[in-house]
């Protein structure tokens, strides 16, 4: 990834939470960079900060201190209004619970961030049959969302997160709410997007996911205190993690770990759409 464009570049980041007369520091000095065409895995305890970096690189929260650019704009400087229009233009969100609208059908599902975007209905028509076809979806294009099975409903949010071409796709625990085999069946979806040039970053608890990626960040009490290169052992997708390359950084103890709030509250029913 050496010659690929960077496209998250965070420096000294941190994230306090206020709460009456209690301080919670949520993240504390993340440093972190993805670079077109990477697949990152956020991996840590509950309360180690995983939902927090996702919620603030999704421009969801903002950051207390520290620098955050994509695609070169610098994140900390702009406006609310105008980090929704960055989000809108660069990111598609994945989410564990799909949040599929249930009285639309699935092409109707997938249109909708295309249509907040004011496209015509002639380009979204194509764009929704070009990624249909994507994530294989394409027979069930006409099906509500209740008539379908718990991977196939993932994979319409993955198609709906495709849409509007992101630069960057957030999976927020999009196996949580599945079983194995339709869990390996999406993260086989995900590593497949992946080497067509598609940059994910995803936070996942479960390990035998988290190396489908190229790279697993682990996270504990709101510090990175490894961050991993996955290699590939063959075609089946398993990979194993080469130690050597991590670097091991110490946590420093600290029991200031507050109840953090999960992505999804933190975004309104036409974010949640994928706008």
């Amino acid at each position: 990834m050496t010659n690929s464009k960077v496209l998250i570049n965070i420096t000294n980041l941190s994230k306090i939470y206020h709460t009456g007369g209690t301080q919670t520091k949520a993240l504390k000095g993340i440093d972190l960079t993805i670079s077109q065409g990477d697949y990152v895995t956020i991996q840590g305890p509950s309360g180690g900060g995983k939902s927090t970096l996702l919620s603030i690189i999704g421009l969801l929260d903002k950051a207390t201190s520290g620098e955050y650019q994509i695609s070169d704009v610098a994140v900390t400087k702009l406006s609310e209004s105008q980090m929704a229009k960055v989000r809108n233009r660069e990111i598609g969100f994945i989410f564990q619970d799909f949040n599929l609208i249930g009285d639309m059908t699935v092409s109707q599902n997938v249109e909708l961030p295309l249509i907040y975007r004011g496209i015509d209905k002639a380009t979204r028509k194509e764009k929704v049959a070009q990624v249909l076809n994507r994530v294989n979806m394409t027979e069930r294009a006409h099906h509500l969302p209740n008539e379908l099975s718990g991977g196939q409903q993932q994979r319409v949010a993955v198609a709906r997160a495709l849409v509007g071409s992101p630069t960057l796709l957030l999976a927020d625990e999009p196996t949580g709410n599945l079983d194995s085999v339709n869990g390996d069946s999406v993260m086989q979806l995900l590593s497949d997007l992946n080497e067509q040039g598609v940059t994910i970053c995803m936070v996942t608890h479960d390990s035998r996911y988290a190396h489908f990626a190229k790279r697993t960040v682990n996270l504990f009490d709101g510090m990175v205190i490894s961050n991993t290169v996955n290699i590939k052992q063959d075609k089946a997708g398993q990979h194993k993690a080469e130690q050597n390359k991590a670097e091991q950084i110490k946590p420093e103890q600290d029991n200031d770990k507050g109840n953090q709030q999960d992505v999804a509250e933190l975004i309104p029913s036409k974010i949640q759409a994928g706008v």
